[in-house]
């Protein structure tokens, strides 16, 4: 009846059925441990469920591509032109979505030529790489904003150097004929120990007089494109 049911369909694998099953069920059981650890190292708005389980069914497509393909290298050859036609226009949301693409396909190729042990071994060293540096965020930026008359081009800078010395980088100077723009980037922790201290920049700044606005603009990866 196999026999019988494997000519029916004709499949282009010499594989018998159990190898097949058992492959796809190794790269379902890795795709499980891709899923907990996108899901784990992503928290916030930043997190998608629909990526998240694109990743697991991409593990076993992959996976399903390399018991197709098997030794035959016509046939491989044959897909990488039918895949090149593919373009993929979404835009990667986070830097980390990439890794776990190539970890998914990795995976994938893995448990596709049978290669389990090189699958659930790099898959465990990523999964604890993950783990390990998956949270780390790149919010420490602090960027400053202040629109003022040109008259207190010096007195800002004057401020601005008070509080902060030479660590606080002017990014951005817009000028016109009656006013200046300045964009400063700094550390957090700059911020902080100065509030510390008792002293707040805003007072200073305001205390010049004919400020027209100080922002403060807190990136956050969670919104960051």
């Amino acid at each position: 009846m196999r026999q019988e049911l494997f000519e029916m369909f004709g499949s282009s694998s010499d594989l018998p059925l159990e190898t097949i099953i058992t492959r796809l069920a190794v790269a379902s059981v890795i795709a499980g441990f891709i899923f907990l650890s996108y899901r784990l190292s992503h928290d916030g708005s930043i997190y998608s469920k629909k990526f998240n389980v694109s990743l697991v069914v991409l593990t076993v497509i992959t996976t399903t591509v390399m018991i197709v393909i098997g030794n035959n290298l016509a046939m491989s050859l044959g897909m990488v032109g039918a895949l090149s036609i593919v373009r993929f226009r979404t835009a990667v949301k986070d830097s980390r979505d990439t890794v776990y693409i190539f970890w998914t396909i990795v995976a994938g190729i893995c448990c596709g030529a049978g290669d389990y042990l090189t699958a659930a071994a790099g898959s465990v060293f990523v999964f604890a790489l993950m783990l390990l540096f998956g949270r780390i965020r790149n919010d420490s930026r602090i960027p400053l904003i202040i629109r003022t008359a040109r008259m207190n081009d010096e007195r800002v800078e004057a401020v601005i150097f008070q509080f902060f010395s030479r660590k606080a980088v002017l990014r951005v100077k817009n000028t016109t004929d009656t006013s200046v723009e300045f964009i400063y980037e700094l550390n957090r922790s700059l911020l902080d120990k100065n509030k510390q201290a008792g002293r707040r920049i805003t007072d200073e700044i305001y205390s010049i007089g004919n400020i027209e606005y100080f922002n403060i603009v807190t990136q956050n990866d969670d919104i960051s494109s």
